[in-house]
């Protein structure tokens, strides 16, 4: 096997990242890891696994359940990611507004030192 990364399967429960169409949203994140989730969708009722990012939010910007987001779509953990990948992640706060609605909802993400 070439240099293939074990990704770990994010423990339950699940806390999808989810936004209305035009909805803007802003998240600081204390920590954050990657792994993959299994859901259940209406192409894939047996299941699937996907990729997701699970980011870790102060507990007074989430009123209700856990203190984390799952992130699933692709396009805005690319947008997000290498900000996390910095030491001072925990300092910015990103601004995001989502157009469109899935599966081809797009993200747009501002950054606020």
């Amino acid at each position: 096997m070439a240099n293939e990364a074990v990704i770990k399967k994010l423990q339950e429960p699940y806390e999808i990242f989810e936004m209305l169409d035009g909805e803007t949203r802003e998240l600081r994140v204390k920590n954050w890891e990657q792994g993959t989730i299994d859901i259940k969708t209406s192409e894939a009722p047996q299941g699937k696994t996907i990729n997701a990012l699970r980011v870790f939010v102060p507990i007074e910007s989430k009123a209700v359940g856990v203190n984390w987001y799952d992130i699933t779509s692709k396009t805005l953990i690319a947008q997000i990611i290498g900000y996390l990948n910095q030491p001072d992640y925990n300092k910015l706060v990103f601004v995001i507004k989502k157009f469109g609605v899935a599966p081809k909802a797009r993200f747009t993400v501002a950054v606020i030192p």
